[in-house]
């Protein structure tokens, strides 16, 4: 594979940090490669199955969990090293399962380090580090989704307990879960957003279906959830009520940065089949490479696949900073999540025929990399945020223009 990042953004982080990925990317192609075409020819989503043996696999490499904190197994890396470790993982669709950094868990994994306390620590976040399965339910059909304000679950106080009601969709891995971080609109706060942590066998909680979805990946689907009457205790509530829109930021912008991380990592396994098949292929008396509307592509992919690394290295550093880094992370989702996707593009077309069947894995990157540009904030919801915030600015920094 190509150099993953330039020396330029990442020449500060310790060398340890390029050891750790270069285990990883070995793990993966060692590990994980194999086991895809079997998985891609069934069209079914990861099985618990194969989930653990690639876990347990991933612990006797001592690759499994780097991403985590230090204090809950892993390496404790900052997100710049975080970028280097996921993007290595990501080089195979079954990478982020079999080290456990895959969406919705890694999210959810920084969130409950943040956020939860005490006996939630033990009882949430522990098993989810160490391989449980989680879901996030925010997403409604008709209500929060790109736009969180318009959640319509509720939350009631009902003496010391909460009981909650409504509807998600879209709940991605909710089908054998261990447990579900709930997002509702809270009415003893005012109807401001509390979060609350379940396990996913509480009385009320129904996974109703799976969603048919473009590509099979995640464990347990992409879900519809219904929430009846759904009796909590006080003690579930995550942080402090009323307080979910806050924490929604602390878990959404490292998670922009993760889904760009693994992005890149699928992308570039993409770019790297193209160009080895046209550094193979002969077509019209030479190399598919070196006639000009491949090679064209092939820098595009280079350029591409560099720019959306800067661009995902700049806003970890922002966030390694201490800053919320809401600005640079939507900056970065919508980059990468174009990027991403043109370079898989590309690299179908210069497949041809072979782009659109199984006989490699970018067909199936095709399928599922869409999704990028659509969940965690859709590209146009992003460029509405980026372009209001940048608004100010003009005014504060700059001159009257409007005067010639």
């Amino acid at each position: 594979m190509a150099t993953l990042y330039s020396e330029v953004t990442m020449s500060d982080l310790p060398a340890e940090v390029d050891r750790l990925a270069d285990r990883v990317r070995a793990f993966v192609v060692r590990d994980c490669i194999p086991e895809e075409a079997a998985w891609r020819a069934s069209g079914d989503a990861v099985g618990e199955e194969l989930r653990h043996e690639l876990m347990d696999r991933a612990r006797a490499a001592g690759v499994y969990g780097l991403h985590l904190p230090a204090d809950f197994g892993g390496a404790g890396l900052d997100h710049r090293g975080k970028a280097k470790v996921l993007e290595a993982a990501g080089y195979s669709m079954l990478g982020p399962l079999a080290l456990h950094c895959a969406a919705p868990d890694e999210g959810n994994q920084h969130l409950l380090h943040v956020v939860a306390e005490g006996a939630q620590r033990e009882e949430y976040l522990r098993p989810l580090c160490e391989g449980a399965r989680s879901c996030f339910l925010m997403t409604e059909p008709g209500g929060a989704g790109a736009d969180p304000a318009g959640m319509k679950t509720l939350a009631v106080r009902d003496g010391d307990d909460y009981v909650i009601s409504g509807r998600k969709w879209f709940i991605t891995g909710a089908l054998g879960a261990q447990f579900a971080i709930i997002m509702a609109r809270d009415a003893s706060a005012g109807g401001a957003p509390s979060m609350f942590l379940a396990p996913m066998t509480t009385p009320g909680i129904n996974v109703v279906r799976p969603m048919e979805v473009m590509a099979h990946d995640s464990s347990g689907g992409h879900c519809i959830v219904d929430l009846d009457a759904v009796r909590l205790p006080a003690s579930a509530v995550l942080g402090e009520p009323g307080q979910g829109f806050r924490y929604a930021q602390v878990r959404l912008a490292p998670a922009r940065l993760t889904h760009c991380m693994r992005w890149l990592g699928a992308a570039q396994r993409s770019h790297d089949v193209a160009r080895s098949h046209a550094a193979h292929r002969h077509l019209f008396g030479d190399l598919l490479g070196h006639h000009q509307g491949v090679s064209f592509q092939l820098a595009d992919n280079e350029m591409d696949l560099y720019a959306a690394r800067a661009v995902t290295a700049q806003a970890c550093a922002v966030l390694d900073a201490g800053a919320h880094g809401r600005h640079e992370s939507s900056m970065a989702k919508v980059f990468v999540s174009e990027a991403t996707s043109r370079v898989v593009d590309r690299s179908v077309q210069i497949l041809g025929g072979l782009g659109v069947t199984g006989m490699t894995p970018v067909e199936h990157i095709y399928r599922s990399i869409r999704a990028f540009r659509i969940y965690d904030g859709p590209s146009e919801a992003h460029r509405m945020a980026i372009g209001r915030r940048a608004l100010p600015k003009v005014d504060d920094l700059l001159p009257d223009l409007t005067a010639f």
